[in-house]
Parts: C-alpha cells; structure tokens; sequence
C-alpha cells in the first residue's frame, strides 16, 4: 500500500469546505455526570474500552447504533461507573452493561473490556482520583499520553516493523482530546499542546483516506479485505494501514494550512474523517479488521 500525494490536497479542500467539526452524538464529547471527577471518570472510562472494531461485525448492536455507539452510548444512559466498580469489572459485568451474551461471540471482547476497567481503576485509586491522574500531565496531552501508557499496558500501543517500533497511541492520544472537547479546554480539558497528537490510529480512517483516493491499497490485500479475513494485529500489513494513515493525516493537515485553515490538527482531521466513515457510501464498502486492544 503507499500514499497517493497528489490526492492529499483534493481531501484538504473537500474538508475545508466541510468543517472540521465534532461528532455531536459522540458520548466522550459530553461530560457525564454530576461533578468534575465524575465527568473526567466517565471520559477516561469509556476510552479505556474504545477498542474491539475487530468484534463489531458480531457485536449486538443497539437498534440505529455502530459498534462504538453502542458501547458508548450504553455507558452514557448508565451514566459512567466508580472507581470501585472499575476495580472489580468482570467480564459477564460488562456484557450486561453493553447488552451483550456473556457466552457469546464477543465474551472474550467483554473479558478484554473488564481487564482494562480493573487496571484504569486500580491506576485511578494510585494517583488518588481521575482528576489527579489528568492534573499530573500538567495540562499536556503528551504527558498524558506517556502516563496512560506507563500505567496501564493496554495503552502501550506500539508495533513492531522491519526492525523498527512504531508508536501509534490511538486510545491514549483521544483520551486527551476527548477530555478537551467534554470539558471546553479548560480545567481537566485543558491542554497546550494538542497539535503534537497525530491521527487516532485505527481502522476506520484508513478506510475512508483509500476511498478519498489518498491511500492505496494492493489488490492482493483488497482481496483478503473484502473475503471478511482479519489482519493479525502487528502484522506487516495491519502496522503499514495505521502507520501510512497517520502520515497520510499529516499531510493532509499540511496541505490544510497551506490552503488557510492554519489552526487544524490531525486529532480534527481525524474526526472529520471518522465522521464520513459513518456515511452509507462509506459503510457500502468493507474495512479492514483485527481483533486487538489498541483499536
């Protein structure tokens, strides 16, 4: 696959054109919840178990809802959990949270989901509160992307390729953005260096840049795409989908500034790209799937 240069400000325009808005029915953009903590909780919560693309195909879905909508909605109408309830998620806990057959087709997915609310609950409880735990990254998205990752290795979203690591991050660089856009950037949202994040690396908006025709895929890999087969996570494919998007995604923000829009930033391009992803010519065609903690 390689990205395809003179598509990029062709997307840049459209998009411009468009907005770079957010998606007003995301829950993570909303703060739930009576307080400050509560609302911060509920955002750090529902990104701890913003994975699990690769299950959605089988997932129950509720009635109108994509897979994450699902999950994300199902943890807003039960607006959020404690910490305590972190601490102790067990799988068949969260499948009657998000609706789903404890025995069923995605049980490992909601034993995987629990995992992650243990670890966030017990990383919560060290640092004293959620709002502690922002507060230490010192209103930068950054460090809040080190500390998630240092403290819980569900976020540690590193992938081997050709001797190389390369660092992805998905789930803890919209944390930060999440948190910005639920509390206004100000107070637990605030963070100074949002234009260090890159795109929100996952399935998704790799799909959508190759229908925008600025990423291109082998046929061969198209064939197995299409053929519903999952990519092995860390494989050499899987790693060239996410890592070509994120630099597809720096391009396209360069050739946004060019054209004037000097403030946008990878994390609004990546939303805005997301946001076309729930199109109906978007969801005509197949996207690629993995089962992995990282998207």
């Amino acid at each position: 696959m390689h990205l395809v240069a003179e598509a990029v400000p062709t997307l840049a325009t459209d998009l411009a054109a468009e907005g770079l808005g957010t998606d007003p029915e995301d829950p993570a953009h909303h703060a739930v919840g009576d307080t400050d903590e509560d609302r911060a909780r509920f955002v750090l919560a529902l990104d701890a178990v913003n994975f699990g693309s690769g299950w959605f195909p089988v997932l129950a879905k509720a009635p109108g809802r994509s897979g994450y909508h699902t999950i994300a909605g199902a943890l807003r109408d039960r607006g959020g959990v404690d910490t305590g309830e972190l601490r102790t998620a067990t799988g068949s806990w969260c499948a009657e949270i998000f609706g789903q057959d404890p025995d069923g087709p995605v049980a490992d997915l909601m034993e995987l989901f629990a995992a992650s609310w243990s670890r966030l609950g017990e990383v919560i409880d060290g640092f004293g509160s959620t709002l502690e735990l922002v507060a230490a990254a010192g209103h930068s998205a950054d460090r809040l992307v080190e500390l998630l990752a240092w403290e819980h290795k569900m976020y540690r979203d590193v992938s081997p390729h050709d001797g190389e690591r390369i660092p992805l991050f998905k789930r803890a660089q919209i944390t930060a953005v999440d948190l910005s856009l639920a509390f206004g950037g100000e107070g637990p949202g605030r963070f100074d260096d949002l234009d260090r994040l890159t795109m929100f690396a996952d399935n998704l908006v790799p799909h959508v840049l190759r229908l925008a025709g600025v990423l291109a895929y082998d046929d061969a890999l198209l064939a197995r795409i299409e053929a519903d087969e999952l990519l092995e996570h860390d494989s050499v494919e899987e790693v060239e989908i996410r890592a070509v998007a994120v630099h597809a995604v720096e391009q396209v923000v360069a050739a946004l500034h060019e054209q004037g829009v000097t403030d946008a930033t990878a994390g609004q391009v990546d939303m805005a790209l997301w946001h076309r992803g729930s199109r109906p010519e978007a969801k005509a065609h197949k996207r690629h799937r993995t089962r992995t903690t990282a998207y």
